[in-house]
């Protein structure tokens, strides 16, 4: 029976051949005979005898014919043979090549096999069957590992809504993961933008965050991008999208807290100059909200640098109170400009850490008083002392000139400023003078000018004072030069006294109890009369007893 049954089916008789292997398996029971005959009633279309035969008890090779009429394209006879052996993998896939959608989704149910769920969710995409291709993808979705493959089997025929709805019914299935929150984002992004923020706000805790924010870098959600990096706490990289984006992504209050976050301090410069192109009228507001980490400095210099000082002048007060030089200066600079002397007045006397040469030059040069007056106290702390007088004589401020003369304790400089009071005949003020800066003017020079100038009635009260101090100062002179006279008495006195009562200095201790002893200390003119009685120098009792009378 081999060599029949090649050649009738090489011939394409399996009618015929039916008939002989029907003969055949009455005698012979073999499964060569059996596999050839289910061939044959599938080859010839025989399909109720060949549903009959195998439910039958054979001993046919099933599977292997099934796969044959599958490769030969006899749908048919496979789906009867592979729902005889169950095989509903196989099955599903021959329905779906016989266009029974349905019937094939059952099958593949009954085989739960993510393979054959894709091979019949992938026909029935591509036969426009998308109510049974979403029920195959549910069952792809819950395994992560297939979800990029699936997407590119909708995304490569242009069915976006449909992908997106698959994903969208996959989020209530017990089984969702992160996966899928996210791939539905990425969809969200590419083909439904208006969706996209509103998934993100309500799953951007179970989505991948890195995936999710390339796929919104890719399409330029840069809204989405910096509240995905605000809920993660990558605040640096929110401040730097919103600097990099303003027009879709910047907002201040959101941007304002999430300056206050930042790890990178250097971002605080680069806020500095977006918002004095983009919002120079909240700048104050964003300095305000990171004053106590950045540079003050730092931030005065980029000021400077932009021109635009005068905008930072709520921070600069702010600031003030810690009495940094820098932002003194560009305060008080600010104060100049715009005319206002009582601040400036009240700010050089609060803090004085600032270049206050420098402020006074510029105080000096300005064209109102007050602020030229400012310079010549300033000059005066800064112990210029001749540059303050000038400046107070060029705008006639009289007594401010005075009494810098008389704190400066310099001579010359009182003169000075004596001789041009005589110069400009202002008496009152030459008196004034006198008076205020009595210790530093010479009386000879008062005397001097008055008499050349006829200012004796001006000067009189000076010179007036200065005689009574000199009459003190002699009268002291003489009160201590007598006491020293009388001390210098008192003493000689005592000291003839002391003589007088037999103490000299010698013996003014000695004790008076001790024995007296004559000889040892009587010698040598011990009585002295060797001048009177002529007894041989004295009486000579020390060493030799008396010297005999040689005096007489």
């Amino acid at each position: 029976f081999i060599s029949v049954i090649s050649p009738a089916e090489m011939a394409g008789e399996p009618v015929a051949l039916v008939e002989y292997l029907t003969m055949c398996r009455k005698k012979v029971k073999e499964a060569h005979i059996d596999t050839s005959l289910i061939y044959a009633y599938a080859k010839a279309g025989m399909h109720s005898e060949l549903e009959e035969f195998i439910s039958a008890p054979n001993v046919g090779r099933i599977q292997d014919v099934a796969e044959r009429c599958y490769s030969e394209e006899m749908y048919l006879a496979a789906k009867i043979m592979f729902t005889s052996i169950s095989n509903f993998a196989r099955l599903a896939t021959c329905l779906v090549r016989l266009g029974e959608f349905q019937a094939s989704v059952d099958a593949a149910r009954k085989a739960n096999s993510t393979r054959t769920w894709k091979e019949v969710n992938a026909s029935c995409v591509e036969n426009g069957e998308f109510r049974l291709a979403q029920i195959c993808a549910l069952h792809i979705i819950v395994n992560p590992d297939e979800v990029d493959e699936l997407v590119s089997v909708y995304e490569k025929r242009g069915h976006f809504e449909e992908i997106m709805a698959v994903f969208e019914q996959g989020l209530g299935l017990e089984r969702a993961h992160m996966g899928i929150y996210t791939e539905l984002g990425v969809l969200y992004s590419k083909y439904k933008d208006e969706k996209l923020m509103e998934h993100i706000k309500l799953f951007w805790s179970r989505v991948n965050v890195r995936k999710m924010l390339r796929a919104c870098e890719d399409n330029a959600q840069w809204e989405e991008v910096v509240f995905l990096y605000l809920h993660h706490d990558e605040f640096d990289n929110a401040a730097l999208a919103m600097i990099a984006h303003p027009t879709e992504a910047w907002e201040h209050l959101k941007f304002k807290e999430t300056i206050s976050k930042l790890t990178n301090t250097e971002i605080f410069y680069k806020a500095l100059t977006f918002y004095l192109e983009h919002a120079p009228t909240k700048i104050n507001s964003i300095l305000e909200a990171m004053s106590s980490r950045v540079d003050h400095v730092r931030v005065i210099a980029q000021m400077k640098r932009a021109g635009h000082v005068a905008l930072v002048k709520d921070y600069l007060l702010t600031t003030q109170p810690q009495n940094i030089k820098e932002v003194n200066d560009a305060l008080y600079a600010l104060y100049v400009e715009e005319e206002d002397h009582a601040a400036l007045a009240k700010g050089v006397v609060t803090y004085e850490n600032f270049d206050q040469v420098e402020m006074a030059q510029k105080c000096e040069k300005h064209s109102l008083l007050q602020f030229r007056r400012i310079g010549a106290m300033l000059y005066k702390r800064a112990k210029k002392w001749s540059k303050s007088v000038e400046l107070s004589k060029k705008d006639k401020v009289w007594d401010e000139a005075i009494e810098t003369a008389s704190e400066s304790s310099d001579p010359p400089l009182a003169e000075e400023l004596l001789n041009f009071f005589v110069d400009q005949k202002l008496n009152s003020c030459f008196a004034a003078t006198l008076f205020t800066c009595y210790a530093l003017l010479r009386p000879d020079v008062v005397m001097e000018l008055a008499w050349r100038n006829g200012l004796n009635d001006f000067a009189m009260p000076f010179m007036i004072q200065t005689m009574r101090e000199m009459s003190s100062k002699l009268d002291g002179l003489v009160a201590k030069e007598r006491a020293a006279e009388e001390a210098a008495v008192a003493e000689k006195k005592m000291a003839e006294e002391a003589l007088a009562s037999g103490y000299s200095a010698d013996y003014g201790q000695a004790d008076p109890n001790s024995m007296v002893v004559y000889g040892g200390g009587m010698g040598g003119g011990g009585m002295g009369m060797g001048g009177g009685m002529g007894m041989g120098g004295g009486m000579g009792m020390g060493g030799g007893g008396y010297g005999g009378y040689g005096g007489y």
